[in-house]
């Protein structure tokens, strides 16, 4: 039976690569850590026990002697790399890797490659048709895991709760739920995926950690820190669209925030992840708790205790 334990992982310095690092080396794997030669990226470096390689992500040999001796390639380039994973699929099967996993880890792209966003996405979608096009010689699996919830909120919030001032914001009525996964969620799929080879294999996944909506958020909030967070700003998702659209028009790519924010939060846009479309239980994910996951957050913001 094929197996993988060499796993090399392209870009993975970045905001999600650690987690997919830590998941992958606590789950057994030999992780190769691949960067540019010219990354000069400021996040922590790998762990020790990981091999990291100066890799020049535009040039087949370079990849193809970096890929030489790995069973699977996890990329998780940014978006300008994201149109250079095709010549690491040409290497990678140059070198015989047997599972290439693409830099996918957000919205369904197969879902929206027809709509405006899918523009702005257009190199991911172009990367998974390309593996389509030649799975007979290497393997896949993209994997979808929607907004990386607990990132979200360090950042900013969601887009919906304001720390600083105790309020929060909503997209229409703050009742569409969408799909979401913790940064450790995403690499746990990854390990999934690895470790059931034969059930993903060609193959395209959609998990999460749960799916949730504005108001329970918000409601977690409050309850979490027993405060009231009012929502001081509403927002229509037809508006948020329209204005996406007026800065793809120009070649803006924030136009994708818009775009994200209408899509998860419209009401009625049917984009949470059904117990039928989800692929939590082939690679053996549970459910994580958005409550938990929302104190998380307050512990960490010095919020509460």
């Amino acid at each position: 039976m094929v197996s993988v334990k060499t796993v090399a992982v392209l870009g993975g310095t970045g905001n999600l690569g650690p987690s997919i690092v830590h998941e992958l080396l606590s789950a057994g794997f030999t992780v190769t850590g691949l960067t540019r030669f010219s990354s000069t990226n400021s996040t922590p470096a790998y762990p020790d026990s990981v091999t990291v390689h100066k890799v020049d992500f535009g040039s087949f040999d370079s990849l193809k002697d970096a890929f030489s001796g790995q069973d699977a390639v996890v990329s998780v380039v940014g978006s300008p790399g994201v149109s250079a994973q095709r010549l690491a699929v040409d290497a990678a099967i140059a070198a015989g890797v047997k599972r290439f996993i693409p830099s996918e880890f957000g919205v369904n792209t197969r879902k929206v490659r027809n709509r405006p966003m899918g523009a702005i996405l257009r190199g991911k979608v172009e990367v998974v048709d390309y593996l389509i096009e030649r799975e007979r010689e290497i393997e896949w699996t993209g994997v979808s895991t929607g907004l990386f919830f607990d990132w979200g909120l360090e950042k900013h919030g969601l887009s919906t709760i304001n720390l600083d001032d105790k309020t929060s914001s909503i997209v229409d009525s703050g009742n569409e739920k969408f799909q979401v996964s913790t940064l450790a969620q995403v690499g746990r799929a990854v390990v999934g995926v690895l470790k059931h080879l034969e059930e993903t294999r060609n193959r395209y996944l959609v998990t999460s950690s749960f799916q949730v909506s504005q108001n329970e958020i918000i409601q977690a909030v409050e309850e979490l820190t027993g405060e009231k967070y009012p929502v001081v700003k509403r927002e229509r998702a037809e508006d948020l669209q329209r204005a996406g659209e007026e800065k793809l028009a120009v070649g803006d790519y924030r136009a994708f925030i818009d775009f994200l924010r209408a899509y998860n939060n419209a009401d009625g846009a049917g984009n949470a992840v059904g117990e039928e479309e989800s692929s939590n239980g082939l690679v053996g994910l549970e459910e994580e708790d958005l409550r938990e996951c929302v104190r998380g957050w307050l512990v960490r913001a010095g919020v509460i205790s």
